[in-house]
């Protein structure tokens, strides 16, 4: 079933807030890149699109306006993009070789007493980040050092 465009949005801010933004994670998954440049342009991209409005407007006049709003509105769509594909990629099974790692780094995590329960069927990104999450959280330096 196809998610609306506004609930995939909402995904993927979930999906950037429960990611564990560790530099260890940076060379494994493109997530830490994307969620940084996402929260960059959520902060920024709104000031430029007006900046550029305005500087359009004043300096070229009135008869660029379209081209202006065209603008303005591309730089107001790029955090929108990111926040898309968070979405998307949170809602997506993870790969063979991805899902073996998740596999085996869970059984691990059991075996040093953690308690939570295995997806039985396809994990997903999100069921990922929450795992890595709870490693980074409730197990030591030296499982995480170790399984990274």
């Amino acid at each position: 079933m196809q998610n609306s465009v506004m609930s995939q949005v909402q995904t993927g801010r979930e999906y950037a807030k429960s990611w564990p933004m560790r530099k260890e994670l940076a060379p494994l998954f493109a997530e830490f890149k994307v969620i940084k440049a996402t929260e960059l342009a959520i902060t920024v991209m709104p000031i430029l699109a007006m900046i550029t409005l305005f500087m359009q407007i004043n300096y070229l006049g009135s008869d660029f306006l379209p081209q202006a709003i065209a603008i303005a509105l591309f730089f107001l769509s790029l955090p929108l993009q990111g926040l898309l594909w968070l979405g998307k990629r949170a809602e997506t099974n993870l790969e063979p070789a991805t899902e073996h790692w998740f596999k085996e780094l869970h059984t691990k995590m059991v075996a040093n007493g953690y308690e939570g329960s295995l997806i039985k069927n396809k994990p997903r990104y999100v069921d990922l980040a929450r795992l890595l999450t709870d490693m980074f959280e409730k197990m030591d330096r030296a499982f995480t050092k170790e399984n990274l």
